[in-house]
């Protein structure tokens, strides 16, 4: 069965990458496992602006200074302890990974507003990236800035990093604009490289006793594979750009739905965190399983078949299935609300 794909104008063996976190790619170890577990590239762990601003200006001390008198002050930039590698770490880990792995090792910038920060792409190009996936993160908290401002400072960031890199660049984006498919044009007239759908922001919960605001982790679900799906299919043959899918990957079914939409490569992470790197290896099994059972030959063949240009019914990825979803309920006096026809979670073969 013939795997291979192409990612950021790069051949890739394998359309399953490993995702950009820490506990997976900041390792050697971990890396040289992925690699012969099957991984077509890996992402390698962000490298944080505020590492960076930190790093260029030496912020962190004279933010220290004077801590008895405002401590509020401090929350604003994380201590540099709380960063897995610093930026020469960083710039090491790229090196060292480059000399030991021959599948492309993509380096991970994750900001949101234009500055200098952005010219540490080139020192990420010349220790050895293949390309850049550029995590556009940032919680839009303030009324006073409006989402067009937002949208402009993510377009003037995108094209900074392109003027200083020759490599391919990314673009991970999340699905809070007003408009996604127009940010998705944008972004591709831009210069963007690829689209990475979709970031998914960590959500803090409360302890109510301790009276505390706590980062919880969160591994995804099938249920989270759903939204770059749609929005994969939605986008496949209107841009120039490559897309690529994150979230949700459980199952080789889930890999085959994500590239019937129109990805290019899916990206995995949380499956990985629960059960073991080499999982990896279950997931392309699963994968060649259902080609050889409906009898394509590449993974190329499958690409986009279920796209919105290419599939039965396209008003399946718009409105109108809401319709269609709401019906598909009843109500039985026994058992409450059911779905009819049941859902069936997985079509692969035994």
């Amino acid at each position: 069965m013939d795997l291979h794909t192409t990612y950021l104008g790069l051949t890739l063996r394998s359309p399953l990458v490993p995702s950009a976190a820490a506990p997976l790619t900041s390792s050697l170890d971990h890396l040289r496992r992925l690699e012969d577990a099957g991984a077509g590239a890996i992402v390698l762990p962000s490298l944080f602006e505020e590492q960076l601003v930190q790093d260029s200006f030496e912020l962190h001390h004279h933010l220290s200074h004077g801590r008895d008198s405002y401590p509020e002050a401090l929350t604003y930039f994380p201590e540099p302890e709380a960063f897995r590698l610093g930026p020469e770490h960083y710039l090491d880990h790229i090196r060292t990974a480059k000399a030991a792995l021959s599948i492309p090792i993509i380096a991970s910038l994750n900001g949101y507003s234009p500055g200098g920060w952005v010219e540490y792409a080139r020192s990420i190009q010349e220790a050895g990236a293949d390309a850049i996936e550029l995590n556009l993160y940032f919680v839009p908290s303030d009324p006073n800035i409006s989402g067009l401002d937002i949208e402009q400072s993510f377009l003037t960031t995108l094209r900074a990093v392109k003027a200083e890199v020759g490599i391919p660049v990314a673009v991970k984006i999340s699905p809070y604009f007003s408009s996604l498919a127009n940010m998705a044009q944008r972004f591709d007239e831009a210069g963007a490289d690829a689209l990475v759908l979709f970031n998914r922001f960590m959500q803090p919960d409360i302890d109510p006793i301790e009276l505390e605001v706590r980062p919880v982790p969160y591994l995804s679900s099938a249920n989270d594979l759903r939204l770059p799906l749609r929005w994969i299919a939605l986008l496949y043959g209107r841009l120039e750009t490559d897309l690529a899918a994150t979230g949700g990957v459980q199952h080789g079914a889930d890999v085959v739905k994500l590239l019937m939409a129109g990805a290019k490569i899916t990206q995995v992470c949380s499956v990985l965190l629960r059960h073991g790197l080499e999982h990896l290896r279950v997931l392309e099994r699963e994968l060649v399983a259902w080609l050889e059972a409906q009898e394509y030959n590449s993974v190329e063949e499958l690409r986009g078949v279920m796209s919105q240009v290419h599939c039965p019914d396209p008003s399946a990825y718009e409105r109108a299935q809401y319709l269609k979803t709401l019906q598909s309920f009843r109500v039985d006096a026994g058992h409450g609300l059911i779905l009819d026809p049941p859902i069936h979670s997985g079509f692969l073969p035994s």
